[in-house]
């Protein structure tokens, strides 16, 4: 695997947590702390700013620029968060089961292609340990009722729509 290419999949993974620390930021920010499901919420935006911070530490280390998008991802990760949020917790967790749902799906993607160069055994370990705690994530938020979300398929596969879309631009800005 090419050095662009190992490049591109830490800009996209650390783009991918910067957003969902932004999402868990604006769920937050509507849920506050009055709600049962907060605890749990900080739980996970806790994790998400652990593998943001390993990523950001990656990409100083080996010179990666990050995507030009940030300034994008920040506000539509909180508006995101805040959105569903705001329709009831259950969309707050429907958002959090289809994000993670995506990430575990990308990130599949991403160790299947480490794995037939075995070109970066350290990527390979971070982007493996991650995608079992969005796995638990998803999991976690799926127990917490996310598909009972009012119209909860649209609103899951418009989420994980745009989280495609959003891999695919950070891949190349």
């Amino acid at each position: 695997m090419s050095k662009p290419d190992i490049e591109r999949m830490i800009r996209v993974d650390q783009a991918g947590e910067f957003g969902a620390t932004r999402i868990y930021q604006g769920q937050l920010a509507v849920m506050g702390d009055r709600h049962p499901m907060s605890a749990e919420i900080k739980a996970m935006a806790e994790q998400e700013e652990g593998h943001r911070a390993r990523f950001d530490a990656l990409m100083a280390e080996r010179g990666v620029r990050p995507t030009a998008l940030q300034p994008f991802w920040s506000v539509a990760g909180y508006a995101l968060g805040a959105a569903t949020a705001l329709l009831g917790p259950e969309a707050a967790m429907a958002c959090t089961a289809a994000v993670e749902e995506e990430i575990d799906r990308h990130y599949s993607a991403q160790l299947d292609e480490l794995a037939e160069s075995d070109s970066d055994p350290e990527l390979s370990d971070m982007i493996e340990e991650f995608r079992e705690d969005e796995r638990e994530h998803r999991d976690a938020a799926l127990a917490a009722g996310a598909e009972r979300a009012p119209a909860y398929p649209l609103l899951s596969g418009a989420i994980r729509l745009g989280c495609r879309v959003a891999i695919k631009l950070a891949e190349r800005v």
